[in-house]
């Protein structure tokens, strides 16, 4: 008997399971003593309040998280500065005048629709997860409000699976709802107004009709690549989505069908990774990986100099067998009463610890400066972290950019999972619903591509800057000397190469066709001048001659004279 498509759902549920499974319990060992509140292992896990910081006593490994993701935030995808650009591969085009008006507007334009969406509540959260578990996942779906909006998921609900180029195209996620939101999620009605429960199990309708609208119902939900895709149909998908209950009997059968089967054009699931070994699927490296043992090390430590502490501050005691039944105290201003014999000792603590903190806490603080480094709160809290008040503003960008380039290959892994294809979707999703202008004629056929302009991306791109720099300074001494190697500088290309790189805003520079225009119409305008000027001269000149004195001999009577014989002969 042939398998029925859900039955291949969750055969593909229990595969994706058993990969997960040997990540899960590293991941519950960062969780316990970083970030116990982030991951949801189990379904019953949803909306439970209770304390799970139970294996934290000191904080910084947390502090640490939280600074990441903020610097990440602030450093990559700041809503306050531009961090993107749209461009073509072709730099002159991406000069012509109008092309660059209209990819200006389009930058506009995505801006403010990312600053209306939820992205920016979104993205500190996925930046926190790649940050400390190395995953994450964000789901960016079509919202006709906002044109855009994020889900991003809790590690340990989610499973994910890679194409043969390695990049994730299979999700499936496990999640509650109660009975209300699954009803209106995911209820219909037919064309009287009636509700309908075809798609529902039967516990789903005998608990809305008893009025049990918070009991929780386990919901499935994958999104994989439609193995029926047609490119040539308008309503096939490049990927299927389907919800349906866990546990709900087959699609086929008398009870229940899916809760929603539909589809999407682009692949709605980004699943950025710190870092990836090989094939792998989930990240295999990260800050939180990296800082565990020191993070581990930190609490175990706390606890030994907190019970040396206690046992300074509160030792325990011991006294003879006759203090047995009676009233024996250790708080200030109390009194044990005791009857001291020769040979015998009064009340007194078990043993004298006399421990030397000192050490110790210079020890917890090594391992926290461990942790930090790990987590790059030294590059993000570099500024607050300066001492000298003599620093100038060249040595501070020296140290931002060397440090930042210590996160060069998570910017490239981050472009590849995350930025590039939320570029891409948003930049559809605006498309559909008329929010990009009509193109010009000359980027017909043209497929833009994305440069990022954020702090992080422009320290990658600073070493450029210096050279730049570094030449025209150069420049401008050899021509103290030989002026005419100026000529050997393009000055125009000097000019856009620079802005190019430090992400200056496009209007305030130029395009080609407007320079030349100005260059032409100043031209026109000193040759206006000079024939003016001529003019004026020459007019001066006639009248000085007019009122020359002619009868007598001089310079210029026979300057005449000398010309009128010329003519003659």
């Amino acid at each position: 008997m042939a398998e029925t498509k859900k039955q291949k759902i969750e055969l593909l549920r229990s595969s994706l399971d058993l990969e997960r499974s040997s990540f899960v319990a590293h991941w519950r060992d960062i969780a316990d003593v970083i970030l116990p509140r982030r991951p949801l292992w189990n379904l019953t896990d949803t909306n439970r309040g209770e304390r799970r910081n139970l294996k934290i006593v000191d904080e910084t490994g947390t502090l640490a998280a939280r600074t990441l993701s903020a610097g990440m935030m602030g450093g990559i995808t700041s809503p306050a500065r531009p961090w993107f650009r749209l461009t073509t591969p072709d730099p002159d085009l991406a000069e012509f005048g109008p092309v660059k008006d209209w990819l200006h507007i389009v930058d506009q334009r995505m801006s403010a629709v990312f600053l209306r969406s939820n992205l920016y509540n979104a993205l500190p959260i996925v930046y926190g997860d790649i940050g400390v578990f190395g995953t994450a996942a964000l789901m960016a779906e079509e919202d006709f409000d906002d044109v855009l909006r994020c889900y991003p998921f809790a590690l340990g609900s989610y499973m994910l699976a890679a194409n043969d180029k390695l990049k994730v195209d299979v999700f499936f996620r496990e999640f509650r709802l109660t009975v209300r939101q699954l009803v209106q999620k995911f209820g219909r009605h037919n064309e009287l107004g009636v509700p309908r429960w075809d798609n529902f199990s039967v516990r789903v309708k005998n608990a809305y009709d008893r009025g049990q609208y918070d009991e929780w119902i386990d919901i499935c939900h994958i999104i994989q690549p439609n193995v029926d895709y047609s490119p040539n149909s308008l309503t096939s998908k490049k990927y299927e989505s389907i919800y349906y209950e866990k546990g709900m009997p087959d699609a086929n059968s008398n009870e229940g069908q899916y809760l929603r089967e539909s589809g999407y054009d682009y692949f709605p699931v980004l699943a950025p990774r710190w870092e990836v070994a090989g094939e792998d699927v989930y990240g295999t490296n990260c800050p939180g990986m990296i800082a565990l043992g020191g993070v581990r090390q930190l609490q175990l430590g706390e606890k030994r100099i907190m019970q040396a502490v206690e046992k300074m501050i509160n030792p325990p005691m011991i006294g003879p067998l006759s203090l047995r039944g009676a009233k024996a105290s250790i708080l200030p201003g109390d009194i044990t009463y005791l009857d001291e014999r020769e040979g015998l000792k009064g009340f007194r603590p078990a043993h004298e610890v006399a421990f030397n903190i000192q050490p110790m806490e210079m020890k917890q603080e090594q391992v926290r400066q461990r942790i930090r480094k790990a987590f790059y709160e030294d590059l993000f809290l570099m500024f607050a972290n300066l001492e000298r008040s003599d620093i100038t503003a060249t040595e501070i960008n020296a140290r931002r950019e060397e440090k930042l380039l210590v996160l060069g290959p998570v910017l490239e892994q981050l472009n590849q999972d995350l930025l590039d294809p939320l570029i891409d979707i948003t930049f559809d999703l605006m498309a559909r619903q008329g929010f990009i202008p009509e193109p010009p004629e000359e980027l017909q056929g043209t497929v833009l591509k994305v440069e990022y302009m954020s702090i992080m991306h422009q320290a990658q791109k600073a070493s450029g800057l210096a050279g730049i720099e570094r030449l025209t300074a150069f420049t401008g001494q050899v021509a103290a000397f030989d002026p005419e190697v100026i000529d050997k500088l393009d000055r125009d290309q000097l000019i856009d190469e620079y802005a190019g790189i430090t992400g200056a805003p496009p209007r305030i520079v130029r395009s080609d066709e407007q320079v030349a225009e100005i260059r032409m119409q100043r031209a026109q305008a000193q040759q206006a001048q000079q024939a003016a000027q001529a003019a004026q001269e020459g007019a001066k000149a006639v009248k000085n001659l007019s009122g020359a004195d002619m009868s007598g001999d001089n310079a210029l009577t026979r300057l005449i004279q000398q010309s009128q014989a010329g003519a003659v002969a």
